[in-house]
């Protein structure tokens, strides 16, 4: 074992060697041509563009900014610029110096197919694991009520699972919802949920870009084990004043974007909200007896201001607020004889995030671009519940007040400080420094009553310190190697314990001919917080905890290996295998639930381990009328715990042998597109007892049952399949652009299990499958305002 370890810490300070010598023996410096890509109509940032030299061969990407740099001999250049969706744009030119480029693409059209001759493709990209869905694809894809999630359209990716029918958590490769690192312009999100699951709480009318990673992590990246999902907020566009919106179902948007008094400083403002508590409190009314209200709602709130001091210099500022709120107030009262008698009850349920950034962009020469960043985030939930009591008579009195509060959640604060130089074109360096401050709060309970005193048990609050840092170099060793290596080093400290990390990453690619390459990775992945859940739905009673002296971090292993070709410039195919291990994952002990507030939550958990290894074949097509993927997964994910299962392995709950999904989006007209998608899963690991006994009553509806089961997740539900069709009917206005948009959800009402319940009969028990959403019709008036 000792043995085993030294060859680990061997292997690992072996790669970062190899990473300074690399770096130390870059090519000397040339002329440079850097500068910005963006949208010539709204002015965002293209993030991902290519810029490519056809001559030399040679080319880059756009960072998160839409900024690039690209080093060459001094030549004659054919410079060509491309993005997915864009017309591409070719630049002549003789390099005889650094040169400043600030290109804006125009988008191309729908129904005309553009070949770009020397776009990167995606056997040349050294990432794999990786998933970019153009966010145009994601509004056009149907949604259940209408209302569209980009968290769902990600569930349709290979190695990503959904949960449970309707919920928009992802499981990703094995691992759990709290092993996704969401980031919102670079900040985390802890609870991506709204409606119990139901949606995410990301309104795609303010989103630019979303990139997904599933293995072979660049080392700017840690904290998660299974995925990072970075999102991107649009910046607002430079060419005058433009609205949007849509009134739907279940809820209405709107978003306001535009440059304030120059294009230099821009804005954007979005806002979401639902109206299901309007809808349904006359319903209320009529059912109660006394005065009643209730109801659910969730809002969102998205704002991003910027400004361009000078081409080297940018600011911008972003912030999210969104909240789910379900309450109810009951009232009652009457008088008789003398005799009064009056009394309140209100009980609530509300949880929410709150992220906010500024970040400084500075460009220190053509080669070194910088971003610093303070970060703010937070994460709280709360559940309430008070009453009011009282009574009058001649000959009696009483007066009785009482509550019942409970609260829990999550806070940071951080530092971030991310450079990107670009020595040559073979390089592409990246370095940085992060600090954060958690405060976890996971869960404190309040009570009140006549016969107690205020009454406060849990656990207040616990701080943590996280500091990052990271090297990473993405380096074409010769023509057909290329490779990204790097490290990620962290520190945790909490409660005087100090938890050290080094995390090396590895990604490589080899052509192997033309538009063909084999891709392979390996990465190791620290996480310091946990996820206490009781359930697979992404309730917002799960608690985020911190790694203790008791619950050591969750850390991970994955290895993949994998092929891509381009098929032409409109279809790529990959297929990936991976292997991956993690441990020091936790659960609830039998029986243990957030609400025991007579013991610390570290004592009410097991630690244990899991693993999951599978295929994923992907085949997309982002360019020219028809655009979609099919993808299909083939996986197994297993549990281990000493005290859980008897100790025995058991397969993971959203462990899914099978998993295939097709999408396709047709642009028929100007004026008409259509799309829809179809998906199929194995169903869900169930643990159903085999035996029952009854208690003492020979009456088995009375008594108490015991059931006997003979292992965690032995059986599964059936399997689960659905399809979704959308029609969206466009026209233009004087004003601007209107459409109706149709949708219909589980197009065949296909009856898919949503939890299965046992159930007494006079022929004995039953088990009996319960699903949740049959066909669901939906629609949307959509608009855009547009003010040059």
């Amino acid at each position: 074992y000792m043995c085993r370890i030294y060859t680990l810490m061997e292997v690992k300070y072996y790669l970062i060697a190899i990473f300074i010598f690399l770096m130390l023996n870059a090519p000397a410096q040339q002329h440079t041509i850097s500068g910005y890509v963006r949208d010539a109509h709204s002015g965002e940032a293209l993030i991902g563009a290519n810029v490519y030299n056809l001559k030399t061969m040679m080319g880059t990407a756009t960072n998160n900014y839409g900024f690039f740099s690209l080093t060459l001999p001094a030549d004659s250049i054919w410079l060509t610029i491309s993005f997915v969706g864009y017309q591409s744009h070719r630049m002549d030119f003789l390099l005889e110096g650094n040169q400043e480029l600030n290109i804006d693409l125009s988008e191309g059209k729908l129904l005309e197919e553009v070949v770009v001759i020397g776009e990167e493709l995606i056997e040349e990209r050294t990432e794999m694991s990786l998933v970019r869905v153009p966010i145009k694809q994601v509004r056009s894809l149907p949604a259940i009520l209408g209302e569209t999630d980009l968290m769902k359209v990600l569930q349709l990716l290979p190695g990503v699972q959904s949960g449970m029918e309707g919920a928009s958590g992802i499981y990703v490769r094995g691992g759990g919802p709290d092993q996704n690192l969401i980031l919102l312009d670079g900040v985390p999100v802890y609870n991506a949920a709204h409606l119990f699951g139901a949606f995410s709480v990301f309104n795609t009318d303010a989103i630019n870009n979303v990139e997904l990673i599933k293995g072979g992590y660049p080392a700017r990246y840690g904290g998660r084990l299974s995925s990072v999902i970075d999102i991107s907020m649009k910046e607002g566009s430079k060419q005058g004043l433009k609205a949007n919106g849509s009134i739907g179902l279940i809820s209405s948007k709107l978003t306001v974007e535009g440059p304030i008094k120059d294009e230099n400083t821009t804005f954007i403002l979005s806002a979401r909200r639902t109206y299901l508590d309007l809808l349904i409190r006359p319903l209320v009314r009529l059912a109660s007896e006394g005065e009643a209200t209730a109801g659910y709602y969730f809002y969102d709130l998205n704002f991003k201001i910027n400004h361009r001091f000078s081409n080297k210099d940018r600011i911008y500022l972003s912030a999210y607020g969104g909240k789910d709120r379900a309450f109810a107030k009951s009232s009652y009262s009457y008088s008789n004889a003398g005799e009064t008698y009056s009394s309140i009850n209100k009980m609530g349920l509300d949880w929410g995030n709150v992220t906010s950034a500024a970040r400084w962009n500075h460009v220190f020469t053509p080669k070194l671009f910088s971003n610093t960043t303070l970060v703010y985030s937070r994460y709280r939930f709360n559940v309430f519940y008070e009453f009011h009591e009282e009574m009058k008579s001649p000959n009696n009195s009483y007066k009785e007040d009482g509550f019942i509060k409970y609260f829990s959640g999550i806070e940071d604060y951080a530092f971030k400080s991310d450079f990107d130089f670009v020595p040559n074109a073979n390089h592409y360096i990246r370095y940085g420094l992060h600090g954060t401050l958690h405060a976890f709060r996971p869960g404190v309970l309040s009570f009140k009553s006549i016969m107690d005193s205020d009454t406060t048990l849990g656990t207040p609050v616990t701080y943590a310190r996280e500091f990052d840092l990271y090297v990473e170099d993405d380096f074409r060793i010769t023509k057909k190697i290329k490779s990204n290596i790097g490290v990620h080093g962290s520190v945790f400290n909490v409660d005087g314990r100090n938890y050290f990390s080094v995390q090396p990453r590895v990604s490589m690619r080899y052509l192997m001919g033309d538009h063909l390459s084999m891709k392979a990775s390996y990465a190791e992945m620290t996480q310091f917080i946990h996820l206490l859940t009781n359930s697979g739905i992404g309730l917002p009673t799960d608690l985020w905890v911190p790694a203790t002296d008791i619950i050591r971090p969750q850390d991970s292993r994955q290895v993949a290996l994998g092929l891509a070709r381009s098929l032409n410039h409109d279809v790529e195919a990959s297929v990936e295998g991976y292997y991956k291990t993690m441990n020091n994952l936790i659960e609830y002990k039998e029986g243990a639930t957030f609400f025991h507030f007579d013991s610390n939550w570290e004592n009410k958990v097991e630690a244990g381990r899991g693993w999951s290894y599978g295929a994923e074949v992907l085949l997309q097509k982002n360019k020219g009328p028809v655009t979609g993927w099919i993808g299909y997964t083939w996986s197994k994910t297993e549990r281990q715990f000493e005290n859980i299962n008897f100790g025995e392995v058991f397969p993971y709950k959203y462990d899914r042998r099978h998993d295939f999904s097709m999408v396709a989006v047709y642009a028929l007209s100007d004026r008409i597109e259509l799309s829809g998608n179809f998906v199929y899963g194995t169903g869900n690991a169930v643990s159903i007892p085999v035996e029952t006994y009854a208690g003492l009553a020979d009456n088995p509806y009375w008594s108490p049952s015991i059931y006997y089961y003979v292992g965690r997740n032995a059986f599964r539900m059936r399997g689960y399949h659905r399809m979704d069709l959308g029609i969206s009917i466009k026209k233009e206005k004087r004003w601007g652009e209107r459409a109706w948009v149709l949708g219909i959800y589980n197009v065949y009402n296909r009856k898919n299990p949503f939890f299965i319940d046992i159930e007494w009969r006079e022929d004995g028990q039953h088990f009996i499958q319960y699903s949740l959403f049959p066909i669901i019709p939906s629609f949307s008036y959509q608009f855009k305002f547009n003010k040059q």
